[in-house]
């Protein structure tokens, strides 16, 4: 029977997170450079179109199918979402998720958490690689490395993160944040630097594109992590409220951070902060209580800003967008700090955070999710990255000529600002 409450509670959070990918195509918009801005929002939703085609057709039933007896892989039961309509209109017990609302409300949940994951990753290649080299990459990365890590951590009873390490994800550390940014990591070293990089300054062609991505992505947040306890109740509130202040201390920490290293507070660096906050409380989201989600949220902004300011220009690695040293980095942080205050009666496990129970064995299991999650992604990542680029005769990127005049024209033919005339 269903609970028309939890129905439409699952069903305005879905839409929320639905949301948040056209939102991240302004954020990414409004930071890349003006000849690129049509490329680096196109990527984005090139990713909704090919996430709606891939997840229905394979990635549900791969990352939540089967009976549990694998624990790095779902199943092929559900391919093509096949029987979940005959289930629900014969009323049949498997058209319930969580005993409360119909299933496929969950397909489509788990869709948006799908489509906002693999967007993230285009923020790393802005500005250089092949649009088809995107596509044909995101399209394989949604069926063979996305929904296996996805069963690991949320796959219940069996799965090998969730329960064999006991590591705990509310709402997508491990399986949204560390995977995208590390994916990020993986193409931009395959990609090589851009032309000028380390040589010039890039600035955001359009900052209130920045705040108004920002704002969307912060909206979308709340159903994203309220959502993820799949209830109406008092821990979604909890969720929600962490989610609020989390961001907010990771911004005013950013503000901060700023005034001291470079004199002023920007928008893009509050808008840069938010997003912080955003990542790192999404793997604690239920586990902690309000006042430690400030402090994840103060602590993660100093760390994010010293991985994008410093080591990125020392390593020499060019994430265009900072989607590693934001979502993998804000990631770990979070998914670290989720073992240290998680409240033990929240736990989906035996064992609460550190500060609460003197025990270890939680933190320990954070981390070596965390490292399984790296190990996973990051193999895959490259085994990928370099089947795409022998597809694409050798190079995921484009011409120098093509790079130099701009992809929005060289790759799509359009102009974001056909009037403007002016530098970049």
């Amino acid at each position: 029977m269903y609970d028309s409450g939890s129905t439409g509670f699952m069903i305005v959070c879905a839409m929320l997170v639905l949301l948040m990918t056209p939102g991240l195509a302004f954020f990414y918009g409004g930071l890349s450079r003006r000849k690129n801005v049509v490329n680096t929002m196109i990527m984005v939703f090139a990713v909704m179109g090919i996430v709606g085609i891939t997840w229905t057709l394979c990635g549900w039933s791969f990352a939540y199918g089967g009976d549990g007896s694998i624990p790095f892989f779902g199943g092929f039961d559900q391919i093509g979402l096949q029987g979940l309509v005959s289930n629900m209109t014969s009323g049949a017990s498997e058209a319930l998720s969580h005993d409360a609302y119909p299933a496929i409300a969950d397909v489509v949940f788990q869709l948006a958490f799908c489509m906002i994951t693999t967007a993230i990753i285009t923020g790393a290649v802005a500005g250089r690689m092949k649009f088809g080299a995107v596509c044909a990459f995101v399209a394989v990365w949604t069926i063979v490395v996305y929904p296996p890590l996805a069963h690991m951590v949320w796959g219940g009873d069996g799965s090998l993160i969730g329960d064999a390490i006991g590591a705990l994800d509310f709402a997508g550390g491990d399986v949204v944040h560390i995977s995208s940014g590390l994916t990020g990591l993986v193409l931009c070293l395959l990609l090589g630097s851009r032309k000028g990089f380390g040589m010039m300054s890039y600035r955001p062609h359009n900052v209130p594109f920045v705040a108004l991505g920002a704002t969307l992505l912060w909206f979308g947040w709340f159903g994203f992590n309220a959502g993820s306890e799949f209830a109406a109740d008092g821990v979604a509130a909890l969720a929600l409220v962490n989610t609020v202040v989390a961001s907010g201390a990771a911004l005013v920490s950013w503000m901060i951070v700023e005034r001291l290293k470079v004199g002023k507070p920007t928008l893009v660096g509050a808008a840069t902060g938010l997003i912080a906050g955003l990542v790192v409380i999404t793997p604690a989201a239920g586990f902690v209580e309000p006042w430690a989600a400030i402090v994840m949220g103060l602590v993660v902004s100093p760390v994010c800003y010293f991985a994008i300011s410093f080591c990125k220009k020392k390593i020499g690695y060019d994430d265009a967008l900072d989607a590693f040293g934001c979502h993998c980095v804000g990631g770990i942080v979070g998914g670290v700090l989720t073992g240290l205050f998680c409240v033990p009666e929240l736990s989906w496990t035996d064992y609460g955070g550190l500060l609460y129970t003197g025990d270890p064995s939680l933190l320990g299991s954070q981390v070596l999710g965390i490292l399984v999650t790296i190990a996973f992604v990051g193999v895959a990542d490259l085994v990928l990255g370099f089947v795409i680029k022998a597809l694409f005769r050798g190079s995921l990127r484009v011409s120098e000529e093509k790079e130099a005049a701009g992809l929005d024209v060289a790759e799509h033919g359009e102009s974001a600002y056909p009037a403007y005339i002016g530098l970049d």
